[in-house]
């Protein structure tokens, strides 16, 4: 799929503040594309200090909610910590669990099923709890939604502390006004309350969680220092649910990945160790798309106590036989997600909701734990907002993945009266309707949308031009120190026209990765450039562009010109280390010739 190429551009005075700051005039050309350009938020970025947090005690009802927690640790009340089955609200109610315990409380936690009980506080559950004795109940990553759970636990006599970070429900008047509405809980822990003045909105579950660890602690005089050690957990979260690395969600991933480089917690090892991950060299890539997925698995196809548990396990036998099972249960899901891939594309090549400008598509066979995941893979193939529905226990039940410039969520309000349950934000929803639903709101969504042709060009954000000779190991280096990247701070993009292609060759087991050979521009070095999973598309584009001298080109490529954008790079392999371009995508320059 071709993309629009943009290059960011901005007024600020480059020299002057790479002067004042210290730091390479590339690094503060990046940080000024992305809005950090006065010197003091340019330190305060670089740096991450975890003396840049913010005071726990300025979230809304943070106090009312420690006096309450104090009070039932001192009397011994029976707390029930309420999590959540993804890898923010496993590693949330971990933290939770251990600060509780941390204060002898006599605490046990409860993470729901995704399949028999849904998302949030569930009226059965609630029941169960209190003839189990529950007298407390503190929920993480969920129950500002809860309304009707909330109200019944309060009319049993259970107390409830929400901490959660999700958006507020809300119902709209005649006018089209919103009504935002909470739940009558005891304490109401969340950021994005309306009445909340915590300078930072977009703290993820594991975020709003350790914020009520860090007050409990100072309320019990126990030294912060303690509470680094969860940091591990929050990055975790905090990266998994793809909330953007920016102010306090920087501080507490890039400090928590520290602490990661040096856990000592057994579960943690052993899942790195059964992903054959180094430790040493954990970055932001492998906790998204290695450790996560793990951890998230265990919620899809299984019960995600089993990830709850592995964070908490203190043996290392049984650590290593857990580790083992959340790595097979993630293999059994990406199994599981490349036939349901390949199964939707097959469907949509072979019948007219191609040509929709939204895919509603309803595939009965699909778990409805990796309809998010299907939904992700079709819109990042066609670039177009998909929506895919399968069947749930009772329901027709689906998730949906957006593209720039269409807002799912909104979009979804106007199909309300077609739907029984939804929500989310712009970029992703989750939804249930009746069968008989499905083709009006295909139709509706579609007569709805307004996208014109070019919103359908997916666009590639490019940071600077950059010269091949100046990538280089110290440049790499350099680059890292923006770390970690994710959401709302990704990983620099750079771009060079008018390369010379020195060779070509293709690689891989499925010789599906691209390696080229090139030449600095008007230079005799060279450097290599890598292409993964684009192999194929670049010996169909180099035929469609050279036809008949299509061979001589690939074995001789002589004149060949690209153009490249491309992440700086270092190879490491038998003990050498050199610099590379790694290739995100290409076109071929104008002045190359055609043989």
């Amino acid at each position: 799929m071709k993309k629009r190429w943009m290059l960011k551009c901005n007024s600020s005075d480059i020299k002057k503040l790479s002067k004042e700051t210290g730091y390479d005039e590339t690094l503060v050309n990046i940080l000024v594309n992305r809005g950090i350009k006065k010197l003091e938020d340019i330190n305060k970025f670089m740096n991450a200090s975890l003396e840049d947090l913010y005071d726990p005690f300025l979230m809304k009802d943070m106090q009312k909610g420690i006096d309450i927690i104090t009070y039932a640790i001192k009397v011994n009340k029976k707390i029930v910590i309420y999590g959540d089955y993804d890898a923010d609200g496993v590693t949330s109610t971990v933290i939770l669990y251990k600060a509780l315990r941390r204060c002898n409380a006599n605490c046990s936690y409860y993470v729901p099923h995704r399949e028999l009980e849904g998302y949030g506080m569930n009226d059965e559950r609630i029941r169960i709890m209190k003839e189990e004795g529950v007298e407390l109940i503190i929920t993480c990553d969920n129950g500002i939604s809860s309304i009707e759970p909330v109200k019944l636990a309060k009319k049993l006599g259970i107390e409830v502390i929400i901490t959660d970070h999700h958006e507020l429900p809300f119902m709209e008047n005649e006018n089209g006004e919103r009504e935002y509405f909470i739940p009558e809980a005891d304490a109401i822990i969340n950021p994005k309350r309306q009445d909340c003045k915590y300078p930072f909105k977009m703290l993820c579950g594991a975020g709003v969680a350790f914020k009520f660890v860090q007050a409990l602690y100072r309320s019990k005089d126990i030294p912060i220092e303690e509470t680094y050690e969860l940091l591990q957990y929050v990055s975790i979260g905090t990266i998994c649910d793809i909330v953007d690395l920016v102010d306090e969600n920087r501080i507490l991933t890039k400090q928590g990945l520290k602490v990661l480089k040096d856990t000592k917690n057994k579960g943690l090892i052993a899942l790195m160790d059964e992903n054959k991950i180094d430790i040493k060299k954990l970055k932001s890539y492998h906790i998204g798309f290695v450790i996560g997925p793990c951890i998230n698995a265990t919620g899809r196809l299984e019960t995600a106590e089993l990830s709850v548990k592995l964070l908490l396990e203190s043996n290392e036998e049984q650590a290593k036989v857990l580790a083992s099972e959340l790595h097979n249960l993630n293999t059994e899901r990406q199994r599981m997600t490349t036939e349901s891939v390949e199964k939707t594309i097959d469907f949509i090549e072979n019948s007219s909701i191609k040509n929709d400008k939204v895919f509603v598509i309803f595939m009965d066979n699909i778990h409805e734990s990796i309809a998010g995941i299907v939904a992700g893979k079709i819109r990042e193939k066609y670039n177009i907002p998909t929506i895919i529905l399968t069947k749930g226990k009772n329901i027709i039940k689906g998730s949906g993945r957006s593209i720039e410039n269409y807002n799912m969520f909104e979009e979804l309000i106007k199909c309300k009266d077609f739907l029984e349950k939804f929500g989310g934000h712009p970029m992703a929803a989750g939804l249930s309707l009746k069968e008989e639903n499905i083709k009006i709101l295909r139709e509706k969504l579609n007569e709805n949308c307004i996208l014109k042709e070019k919103d359908f060009i997916p666009k590639l954000t490019i940071d600077k031009r950059l010269r091949l000779d100046l990538v280089s190991e110290e440049f790499v280096k350099n680059i890292q120190l923006l770390e970690p990247f994710g959401k709302g701070n990704s990983c620099p993009m750079f771009a060079e026209k008018n390369v010379l292609v020195n060779q070509i060759n293709i690689l891989g087991k499925d010789k599906n990765t691209l390696k080229l050979n090139l030449n600095f521009h008007k230079g005799f070095n060279k450097i290599n450039g890598v292409c993964f999973g684009r192999a194929q598309e670049f010996l169909n584009d180099l035929k469609e562009k050279f036809n008949g001298n299509y061979d001589n080109v690939l074995n001789n490529p002589t004149n060949l010109f690209m153009d490249f954008i491309f992440y700086a790079d270092i190879n490491e392999y038998k003990g050498f280390v050199t610099p590379q371009i790694r290739i995100i995508d290409y076109r071929f320059s104008n002045n190359s010739k055609k043989k």
